[in-house]
């Protein structure tokens, strides 16, 4: 495996050069985290279908579990069990549209990763940056475990595990551990563990900061360790159930899908689960005894176990909901944990916003009213009474406001009206309001999907290593 040791040399040097001003050891992070022997152990695989175009190319990289849909280059990169979704790439000819600036697009977007380190990382394409409209790029980057790249160029950068940058272009940053951010765009800067920031230069700022304890309990990443806590516990518990539809080629498909549905071959059904109208799932979800209601979805990484969401819901890149019960067109955010019990039931009314990385771990059952923002870390009554607005309320500051460690300042009727907008945005795009022939989307373009699987170099120098290929329509 001597070439992809060289390759992670490569990578890790890169990205030391790019970090040089924090003193910053990507090494000490990742070097052994992922065993050697892994990254010949598992295939890579891609989704073809008619409406995504399709054109990868991959040289001198190792693949190992990771999937790919549209257009997208790897170069000198490792990625182990990634999944990079190009699903909303712009194409040549669109007119993209930036504040009052009309963009022309004379070439197709692609998504070019090159000397990077993606480990469990989900990538996304919505990309909103006006500078390179046609190139979605990921470079001299590691991200770790569960990290999301949502529509975020990034070069030079560090994410920690369980991180997420949302439509945010980076340059030369660390972003610390369940770090959130969506601040349009950031140089050189070290994002501490467990802060969530949005930003909108000209309406408004947000800000939350978990403490080390909560952080601590959940997730901590230390150097020379795997990442751990009940983050970590709760996925590694479910391992098993993954590794079966990995390791089955034709593997029988879930039975009762409603008209307008799309379940991923690659995704986890157990139980009495129920998947109506018009709802997504996407790969590596996790589905037991949950019931999805018209126009739900979940997106990568999410858990939904003895809960049912009654429509229209957005379960984001990462969220995990269990024994919850969730109105209509209740959004949780990306890495969300929504940790109901049994005898500690958590109802959510609709049209509530959880906002990214909200903690919400029961200790006495719990009732959110419709219409409500949530943030932050909740286990009982009195918490929520500080990390919860109704978003009548929410709209109607304007200024500076304090509640807990919350902190905004600006236009409270402009950030919800963001969120609105983006919840929109999602459930069109993912078909949730298809009608038989109108407004298709995800759920109903991905019903034909078939996969694809590329394998590594077994043995020899180039072992972990996927050949040099070109895949084109």
């Amino acid at each position: 495996m001597k070439q992809l040791e060289r390759l992670i040399d490569r990578i890790i040097s890169r990205v030391d050069i790019n970090l040089r001003e924090f003193s910053f050891d990507v090494d000490s992070y990742v070097r052994k985290v992922i065993p050697s022997i892994q990254f010949s152990k598992f295939y890579a695989f891609y989704g073809l279908t008619p409406y995504h175009p399709l054109h990868f190319r991959f040289s001198q990289s190792s693949l190992a579990g990771s999937y790919f849909l549209g257009k997208c280059s790897v170069d000198h990169s490792v990625l182990y069990k990634s999944d990079v979704r190009g699903d909303e790439l712009k194409s040549k000819g669109d007119m993209f549209k930036f504040q009052d600036w009309d963009i022309f697009l004379h070439e197709d977007e692609t998504i070019h990763i090159k000397d990077s380190y993606l480990i469990k990382s989900l990538v996304h394409n919505f990309s909103h940056d006006p500078e390179n409209p046609e190139e979605f790029f990921i470079h001299n980057t590691v991200s770790t475990h569960f990290a999301n790249i949502h529509g975020s160029p990034v070069e030079g950068c560090f994410l920690g595990p369980f991180s997420t940058v949302d439509l945010t272009t980076l340059h030369d940053c660390v972003i610390g551990t369940f770090s959130y951010l969506q601040v349009g765009e950031l140089f050189h800067q070290m994002i501490e563990p467990g802060k969530i920031w949005i930003r909108n230069e000209n309406a408004f700022d947000f800000s939350y900061q978990f403490s080390e304890e909560v952080l601590d309990k959940y997730i901590r990443f230390e150097t020379g360790k795997s990442p751990r806590g009940l983050f970590m516990d709760f996925i590694d518990s479910r391992k098993g159930d993954f590794q079966r539809i990995f390791q089955v080629v034709d593997l029988k498909p879930y039975g009762s899908v409603a008209s307008g549905a799309a379940l991923s071959r690659y995704a986890v059904v157990k139980g009495k689960t129920r998947i109506n109208e018009n709802v997504l799932v996407a790969q590596r979800a996790f589905l037991e005894n949950a019931w999805l209601g018209k126009g739900a979805n979940a997106q990568e990484n999410c858990y939904i176990i003895d809960s049912r969401l009654e429509g229209n819901n957005i379960t984001a890149h990462g969220g995990k909901i269990i024994h919850g019960r969730l109105g209509e067109k209740v959004f949780v955010g990306f890495n969300a944990f929504l940790y109901g019990k049994r005898d500690c039931p958590l109802t959510i009314g609709k049209e509530s916003i959880i906002m990214p990385h909200t903690v919400i771990d029961l200790d006495e059952p719990l009732d959110i009213p419709a219409r409500h923002l949530i943030w932050g870390y909740i286990r009982n009554r009195w918490d929520l009474e500080k990390h919860t607005l109704s978003l009548k309320s929410f709209s109607e500051i304007q200024g500076e406001f304090s509640l807990g460690p919350m902190h905004f300042q600006g236009s409270g009727l402009d950030f919800v009206k963001a969120f609105k907008r983006r919840i929109e945005h999602i459930l069109k795009a993912n078909g949730a309001y298809f009608d038989g022939k109108k407004n298709r989307g995800h759920a109903q373009k991905d019903q034909d999907i078939s996969f694809n699987t590329i394998q590594p170099y077994p043995k020899g120098r180039l072992k972990g290593i996927y050949p040099t290929i070109e895949i084109r329509a």
